[in-house]
């Protein structure tokens, strides 16, 4: 089952600042953010590379094996930091990995075995590790797009943006990265997508530490995934079921986010917004991606919280339950909804609950608090034992 330990550990991101020795914005650039807007990067250049000439399934996983590793690894600056992988990176893997052994061992699937597969042999997931190398100096040069006007006059400046150039070029090793490059449309796309980093979560109410949308999606689908490894998830729905997290809030890059106070005020309220949200994705996030991300875009933010599958080209409403019995098999193409949805509440709880940890106890922190916990008490989501995952962090 998955720990309270490795749940708390993935949401101290929220709370590392990155350029925080530079002029930046008033929220800052969690690692967070960060590691979300790579990932949809890294989804992005795959697409680009073409089906078929990457594995989905290492790509996400490199994807989380990274983060974890850079938030044990978070004090160190990154160019003594590229220094130090340069001269003692075997030591330092080693390290890391015997740091997170024992939050990760309990994980089904093998997960551990993978990670120390992919930090020490160099052929595995090789073509996975270049597209999330540049995934990687794509949100930070994005990042550094955004600061530098304010810090022309810093020392070093110039420096690092050469480094950030030059360590960009260095990844176009791969036919993705510069079909990308050379399409105006989804970098269009992914500036858009940056919004997200901007849009604070309960924006109504204070707390710590802040979350954005963007850094939200990453932690609901590393949670969906670790809970999709409890269910002896096939291929294709570990995959789904994290793509699925991850790109559960684009809608709100055109809505912004609707808190559910506002949502459930009104009847029917909540499907006209649905509606709105639909047709703007229509209109303005469509037009701007390739034929086969508007399917992906389709299929997982309509009905998002429904666990579906495909039978016969047709999509078929299903629970999650279903699919362990009857559907667990990629020629399916399972998703689970429901299982998104609990890690959707698992994460707000986990934010309300840091906050009022930390001392910030407004009204709606407690009531969502309460709420959540209310809702999932002694709840079991397609064999997830959701109530142990919420009881984990009862106050």
């Amino acid at each position: 089952m998955i720990r309270k330990s490795l749940i708390s550990l993935i949401h101290v991101a929220a709370s590392i600042q990155r350029w925080n020795d530079h002029i930046r914005p008033w929220n800052g650039f969690s690692e967070l953010d960060k590691q979300a807007h790579k990932m949809v990067y890294a989804y992005v250049l795959a697409k680009c590379e073409g089906e078929g000439n990457y594995d989905p399934l290492k790509l996400l996983e490199g994807g989380i094996f990274e983060f974890l590793q850079r938030i044990i690894l978070t004090d160190i600056k990154p160019p003594v930091y590229h220094l130090l992988m340069k001269e003692k990176g075997e030591q330092l893997n080693k390290w890391v990995l015997g740091q997170l052994e024992g939050q990760l061992e309990c994980l089904k699937g093998d997960f551990y075995g993978k990670m120390s597969r992919y930090f020490q042999e160099a052929d595995y997931a090789k073509k996975e590790k270049e597209i999330l190398k540049a995934a990687h100096y794509y949100a930070t040069k994005w990042e550094f797009d955004v600061i530098y006007p304010q810090n022309t006059n810093t020392y070093d400046i110039e420096q690092v943006k050469s480094e950030v150039e030059k360590g960009l070029a260095r990844c176009n090793t791969f036919e993705g990265f510069s079909k990308f490059a050379t399409d105006p449309d989804l970098n269009k796309f992914m500036s858009l997508m940056g919004k997200l980093r901007y849009q604070q979560r309960w924006s109504r109410a204070v707390r710590t530490p802040n979350t954005s949308v963007m850094g939200h999606t990453l932690l609901v689908a590393i949670m969906t995934y670790f809970a999709s490894l409890e269910c002896e998830a096939c291929e294709k729905r570990l995959v789904n079921n994290f793509f699925g997290g991850l790109f559960h809030d684009i809608p709100e890059v055109l809505t912004r986010d609707i808190v559910s106070p506002v949502k459930n005020s009104v009847k029917g309220l909540d499907d006209i917004i649905k509606n709105i949200e639909d047709e703007q994705m229509a209109r303005i996030i469509f037009p701007m991606v390739t034929d086969e991300i508007r399917r992906d875009l389709e299929f997982y933010t309509q009905d998002e919280f429904t666990s579906k599958v495909t039978i016969g080209g047709k999509l078929i409403k299903v629970t999650s339950d279903e699919i362990n019995e009857k559907y667990n098999s990629d020629k399916f193409c399972p998703v689970d909804g429901e299982i998104i949805r609990g890690c959707d509440h698992l994460s707000a709880y986990l934010e309300a609950y840091l906050s009022i940890k930390y001392g910030i106890k407004s009204e709606q922190m407690q009531e969502g608090y309460h709420n959540l916990f209310q809702q999932y008490e002694n709840r079991e989501i397609g064999s997830v034992d959701f109530g142990l995952l919420f009881d984990y962090f009862r106050i």
